[in-house]
């Protein structure tokens, strides 16, 4: 079952993220761009899960979060989950 790509608001955090980056960060550009890529891909992620089960971690998130450890030059997720803190 593919998870929901919906951003858990306050949850872990009392900063929004869009007070996090600057309006004018080149970040904010290619977050544009990969959302708008991802979004053209949805039908095709939704084709490759089951509608049964736990809900998986949305592979959206998980491009994501692989475009930012190779745009940062993270070495592995372990240091990109302590950056992100």
């Amino acid at each position: 079952m593919r998870g929901t790509d919906a951003a858990s608001g306050s949850l872990f955090s009392y900063v929004e993220l869009e007070d996090r980056i600057p309006a004018r960060h080149p970040l904010r550009k290619i977050w544009q761009v990969v959302n708008d890529a991802l979004a053209r891909l949805d039908a095709e992620f939704d084709a490759l899960y089951t509608d049964f089960g736990r809900p998986s971690i949305p592979p959206e998130r998980l491009i994501r979060a692989s475009l930012l450890q190779s745009l940062f030059s993270v070495r592995s997720e372990r240091q990109l989950m302590e950056q992100m803190q």
